[in-house]
């Protein structure tokens, strides 16, 4: 039955956008106005999102407001189709055996994941030694919107762009005056969280600060967990088509984790995580582009005997020059060193680094007012395997104002770590992973307030790493799997009011083989209300077939529901109090296996907000 309702509803939803366009001709309406989104991750130039030729979902501070979340990975589960972010209990995704925040996209990520890449305000964050990022470094009060490409992105990006791009775009005050937030919350499992940020805009100056600090007892014994985050960010337009920013943040938890259920094995974590960058832009009328520095930096320790230190440092250049309104054409390059040196017993106790250089360029040529051709292609010059060649190509088609079609090929790849080919059954020998992504799109806007689209994609990808019996039966990494995922994704929002607006997106994915952490159908509806001082918030969220174990004769699969709500009102100009509560229909469920999710828990905020505006 529960099959049978989700089938139902991808039907239903595929007839409508289908039936959608000649609904619109027949009223008379084909003119309206799309809705004005741009971004700027599918193609490192400001653009209107209806003409970049890929799949990308945007969340807004109002959002990310609304979901009451701390970390901003849990949002994208609720916003964006064919993600899923693996979680293990209130707060705190760990690190190590059994830690939670992996991402994957389409079946694409990794435990830990290195497949999908997550950027800064442009720039990548990953470890230097294991490829993947810190997730809980992501504090959701920093954010101002996030850009999710659902999809490979090497031709842009390179090395661990391969299943997709989570750009986090930190806030930016744009009026002058000066902005302050402080604000505490208590809930269930003795969690707090503090928060103190301020924004300041004076002339050609601008300045964001913030700090973090979160904790909780946990949903198990010898579970506790607790992070300091330091944010600052510094703008300054010295032109008016320059500015300059630079920022720097520092994250540090200090955590316990009592290992899974079936076999306890307790062990502390102490981590620190840091990155700091230089950033260039400039924009006219005919250039567009960056010179972006940056910096991150960690060390690792726990009481397991495992130490580590690492660090990521490159540059990335890049500039588009505009041929009138029809044709715009980006070239630029990036350079990357990434590793350390980790200690544990044989590991690898002397520091090791790798650089890769790659060289990309993107053409985008307008034919009349409906048709856009994209095309790409990055050489990525590694000094361990050589070479990689990224072609992409792409088309957008709106043969009506209100109506867009996209489709695109393109080949992605990640780059071993240094784990892979020193540390951990190293192979030094190992080869690139990789993969090319077929997909079509279709967006329509209705009546102004109402978008739709439906997005089809297949991938196949190849050279993925497993550990296979070596010399002598000594287990190692090689290069040997393959796979081929396809599936449909499907996003609708409306604005059925000034004050009542809804969404919904569902995703389902098609795996040849069983795959962790990734459901294989998620669907996902949220309601958003306001009615004079109150607004409410709902999110329900259904998982079906989610693999939680795919080892042999050991195969898990899961589904739930879990159901999330926010109240809050603004008791005052300056004070608003909100209550979140989270799985609301006490579901008892496990996303990392051994690590059971809490039941009905509660967060209650007060939020103080200063906003003094110049004269």
């Amino acid at each position: 039955m529960k099959n049978r309702y989700l089938q139902s509803l991808a039907v239903l939803q595929i007839l409508f956008c289908i039936l959608s366009p000649k609904f619109i001709v027949a009223q008379g309406i084909d003119s309206l106005k799309t809705l004005g989104e741009v971004v700027i991750t599918g193609s490192k130039i400001t653009i209107a999102k209806k003409l970049v030729p890929l799949a990308i979902t945007q969340i807004n501070s109002k959002d990310i407001t609304n979901s009451g979340e701390i970390n901003i990975l849990p949002v994208l589960n609720q916003f964006t189709p064919s993600i899923f972010v693996t979680e293990r209990g209130i707060l705190g995704f760990g690190v190590a055996m059994g830690s939670a925040g992996s991402i994957n996209i389409r079946g694409i990520g990794g435990s830990p994941n290195t497949n999908v890449l997550v950027l800064i305000d442009g720039h990548p964050q990953f470890m230097g030694i294991f490829g993947h990022p810190l997730s809980d470094a992501y504090v959701a009060s920093n954010v101002e919107k996030v850009e999710v490409l659902r999809g490979p992105a090497s031709v842009l990006y390179g090395t661990n762009a391969m299943g997709g791009v989570i750009n986090i775009l930190t806030r930016q005050k744009r009026e002058e005056g000066f902005t302050g937030n402080l604000q505490a919350s208590y809930g269930s499992y003795q969690t707090q969280q503090y928060n103190v940020s301020s924004e300041f805009r004076k002339g050609m100056l601008t300045v964001f600060g913030g700090f973090n600090y979160d904790r909780t007892n946990g949903v198990r014994e010898n579970s506790d967990f607790e992070i300091k985050n330091t944010y600052f960010k510094f703008t300054y337009q010295i032109h008016p088509h320059w500015r300059i920013k630079t920022d720097f943040a520092l994250a540090d938890f200090q955590a316990n984790d009592n290992g899974p259920e079936f076999a306890p094995s307790p062990f502390g974590i102490d981590i620190t995580r840091g990155k700091t960058a230089l950033m260039v832009e400039n924009q006219t009328s005919k250039l567009e582009g960056a010179f972006k520095f940056y910096y991150n930096f960690g060390q690792h320790d726990l009481t397991s005997g495992f130490i580590s230190q690492d660090h990521h440092t490159g540059f990335d250049m890049n500039q588009s020059y505009k041929f009138g309104k029809s044709s715009a054409f980006t070239l630029g390059f990036d350079y990357k060193n990434f590793g350390g040196k980790a200690n544990q017993g044989a590991a690898m106790d002397e520091t090791k680094a790798i650089n890769e250089l790659g060289i990309y360029g993107f053409w985008k040529q307008s034919i009349g007012q409906k048709f856009t051709v994209n095309i790409g292609l990055r050489n990525d010059n590694n000094q361990v395997f050589g070479n990689q060649v990224s072609p992409f190509a792409g088309l957008t088609l709106s043969p009506w104002e209100s109506t867009t079609f996209k489709a695109n090929m393109t080949r992605g790849f990640r780059s071993p770590t240094v784990n892979e080919l020193f540390v951990f059954l190293p192979n030094p020998n190992l080869q690139p992973v990789s993969l090319w992504n077929y997909e079509f799109t279709y967006e329509q806007v209705l009546w102004e307030n109402w978008r739709s689209e439906i997005t089809i994609f297949r991938s196949e990808g190849s050279n993925f790493l497993q550990v296979v019996p070596g010399i002598n039966g000594l287990p190692t990494r090689q290069n040997v799997g393959v796979f081929q995922n396809q599936g449909i994704e499907l996003v609708t929002k409306v604005k059925v009011l000034p004050n009542f607006s809804l969404g919904a997106n569902y995703s389902y994915i098609n795996y040849q083989n069983p795959t962790l952490a990734a459901p294989k159908q998620q669907l996902n509806l949220n309601a958003n209300y306001t009615l004079g001082m109150f607004s409410f918030f709902t999110g329900l969220q259904y998982v079906d077939d989610l693999y939680t174990s795919v080892a042999i004769n050991n195969e898990i699969i899961t589904d739930y529901t879990l159901l999330n709500a926010r109240i809050s009102a603004q008791i005052h100009p300056t004070t608003i109090l909100s209550l979140t509560g989270n799985n609301l229909l006490n579901q008892s469920y496990q996303i990392n296996q051994g690590y059971p999710m809490p039941g009905i828990n509660f967060l209650a905020s007060i939020k103080f907000h200063l906003n003094k505006r110049k004269d």
